[in-house]
């Protein structure tokens, strides 16, 4: 059974984690959604804004799949290119950065 997380347990982990953010080229990631909020339940999955030093496609794909592995759950990674340009504002509103 799934421990639900905070998102400062979120931050740990990316912390623990962070060769990994330093292996794909991470500049900043960030965390929005139920997990951002404190408002998740153990079926939510991780909401997380990434934004590369080196954008390709083996990058993304390949944080993605290890994010998954590390968290335990689904993760949802996006590039702000990825999102609407309505919706976007409202993530950038509520995202909390980690600095890798």
């Amino acid at each position: 059974m799934k421990k639900n997380l905070s998102s400062r347990d979120i931050f740990k982990i990316l912390h623990r984690n962070k060769n990994l953010l330093t292996k794909y080229r991470v500049r900043k990631i960030g965390l929005f959604g139920s997990y951002g909020r404190n408002e998740s339940s153990k079926k939510s999955d991780i909401d997380l804004l990434v934004d590369f030093e080196e954008k390709t496609f083996d990058n993304f794909i390949e944080l993605a799949f290890k994010l998954e592995k590390v968290f335990n759950r689904k993760v949802d990674l996006l590039t702000e290119e990825g999102i609407s340009p309505y919706i976007l504002p409202y993530i950038k509103n509520e995202v909390q950065w980690y600095e890798a």
